[in-house]
């Protein structure tokens, strides 16, 4: 997996009373969920990125207030569907 690299201000992580690594990983989920309602990507590849399952996937998603449909999913239901 490649890795890039964003820089904030240093303070930041610390008024959100986070470590690095904390925030890091939570810019990176706040990221793949926009990204995720945004149907840029399924649920299954933001999971994969996040090392969590989809369903674990789908729990953060409530926290964030974004539905667990988006276009992406649908379009690989109906695709599987297809196929099947």
């Amino acid at each position: 997996m490649k890795a890039y690299q964003i820089q904030f201000p240093e303070e930041m992580a610390f008024s959100l009373k986070m470590q690095e690594e904390e925030f890091a990983y939570e810019i990176k989920k706040m990221a793949l969920v926009k990204l995720f309602e945004l149907g840029k990507i399924s649920s299954g590849k933001a999971a994969k990125a996040l090392g969590i399952t989809r369903i674990a996937f789908f729990d953060m998603l409530t926290l964030y207030k974004v539905s667990i449909f988006n276009d992406a999913d649908i379009e690989t239901i109906i695709n599987d569907k297809n196929n099947a």
